[in-house]
């Protein structure tokens, strides 16, 4: 499991194709707070998504300010990586159908294990879908 987010930038750079990240900025409500953190249910509502290159990046503090400027209602960051062609990484439009792939499983909780996923503190978030 990446534990901080420049491990993931640094894992970006060391692929053979060009990467591009895609960001799900989302608001995560526990259904049952006095539990442990580990044993919370809730709900997860996508925010907002944004996608960039990650020469675009400079440091996890950097990208939640840049979120907080648009909207500040969310505690859970998702992020993927999409692989480019032919030494060119992916346009934002090429990445449009991923972002709201990554829109649809964080609202249906489908594949939800297949993203890293970050708090606020950059702390790495393991989380589990249950029907």
């Amino acid at each position: 499991m990446i534990k901080m987010f420049k491990e993931l930038l640094q894992m970006t750079s060391e692929q053979s194709a060009p990467q591009r990240l895609l960001f799900l900025f989302a608001d995560a409500e526990a259904t049952n707070p006095k539990k442990s953190k580990q044993h919370q249910r809730g709900t997860i509502s996508p925010v907002m998504c944004v996608d960039k290159l990650p020469s675009e990046l400079s440091s996890f503090d950097a990208l939640v300010k840049e979120a907080d400027s648009i909207a500040k209602q969310w505690n859970f960051v998702f992020v993927a990586s999409l692989s480019g062609d032919n030494g060119v990484a992916p346009t934002t439009q090429e990445a449009e159908p991923f972002l709201n792939k990554m829109a649809n499983d964080i609202e249906t909780g489908n594949g939800v294990g297949r993203y890293v996923i970050f708090d606020r503190d950059e702390n790495p978030i393991q989380l589990e879908s249950h029907g």
